[in-house]
């Protein structure tokens, strides 16, 4: 399995959208949230990806497969090696994560995503915080108006 194989799976699920962050990660998103992270350069983890409870446990007792670093505790695993699972299943695995957390998405995001678009909020959010800052001036603006 090689970083193209992961990188064209990923991006064949419906809305993904990919982000180099952290400098020198890739991560796979959907609506904005991440389910898939490869580091860009050399490392220890090859892959990190969220999931299940049970497959957690069960994919932590294997030679090669951790918890992930920072992420363990949302039940996110990371695979040391390219070789630590078949290609059929960590595409499975890979689309499990895929859709636990499309499925935490608001239900516009994901009928947005059904549509065919990437749904991202982020830019709603930035937005929405921009009005919230220039609400605030402008509040400010009207209290000094009246002191004086």
């Amino acid at each position: 399995m090689d970083a193209e194989w992961l990188r064209e799976l990923c991006l064949s699920f419906p809305g993904t959208t990919e982000q180099i962050q952290w400098s020198c990660d890739l991560l796979f998103k959907v609506g904005g949230r991440m389910y898939a992270v490869t580091p860009l350069e050399p490392a220890p983890v090859w892959l990190s990806f969220k999931a299940s409870p049970e497959k957690f446990a069960e994919l932590t007792e294997r030679q090669d497969i951790v918890p992930a670093p920072y992420l363990a505790r949302a039940q996110w695993v990371a695979l040391q090696t390219r070789e630590a699972l078949r290609r059929e299943e960590l595409a499975d695995l890979l689309r499990e994560s895929y859709e636990m957390v499309l499925a935490k998405l608001s239900t516009k995001v994901r009928q947005a995503i059904a549509k065919g678009g990437s749904a991202m909020p982020e830019a709603r959010i930035l937005t929405t915080r921009k009005k919230k800052v220039a609400s605030k001036e402008t509040l400010g603006q009207k209290e000094r108006r009246k002191r004086c």
